[in-house]
């Protein structure tokens, strides 16, 4: 049995995101117990050349947004990358979990052999077809930013385990 390229999206992005959702309240929660600004953790990196939990969280959406759009043959929304807080960043991921799910399903029928093409500060970035896309670039890349951002308010001591990030 093959699966759909709508399959191996969206769903993928709706659990994805409520975990998403569901580790930045946890962290907007510790914060307030610990009697923390939450602009410690909103701007913690693991590493000093990486960037802040903020825009972890912003590339993981942009990721799954813009992979989706691509995928679904549909414009890719901008959202500015001005949140300054959990509430905002929460806010960010629940209207990429609504775009993502307005995507009717057919519409990404044949998207698994439509070239991609992505514009890039360093130049293009060609795929041959959608699902060496999805497969080596959008999924590996939301994943990134996902664990990463899971990564630095466990660092931080929010109380996150596995199934935090697995999901139930």
């Amino acid at each position: 049995m093959q699966i759909s390229m709508y399959e191996a999206i969206i769903p993928i992005a709706n659990r994805m995101l409520g975990n998403l959702s569901a580790i930045l309240d946890k962290g907007a929660a510790f914060a307030v117990a610990k009697k923390i600004e939450p602009s410690v953790l909103l701007n913690a990196r693991l590493a000093p050349d990486m960037f802040p939990l903020t825009r972890q969280v912003q590339i993981a959406c942009d990721m799954i947004k813009g992979g989706a759009a691509r995928l679904g043959g549909v414009e890719v929304p901008s959202h500015p990358d001005n949140e300054t807080t959990f509430a905002e960043l929460k806010a960010r991921v629940a209207k990429v979990r609504e775009f993502v799910n307005s995507i009717p399903a057919a519409n990404f029928a044949g998207s698994e052999n439509k070239a991609i093409t992505l514009k890039m500060r360093h130049g293009d970035r060609h795929y041959d077809n959608g699902l060496d896309y999805l497969r080596y670039y959008a999924m590996p890349n939301f994943y990134f930013h996902l664990t990463t951002t899971y990564a630095i308010l466990r660092h931080n001591g929010v109380e996150l385990g596995k199934s935090d990030f697995i999901g139930a």
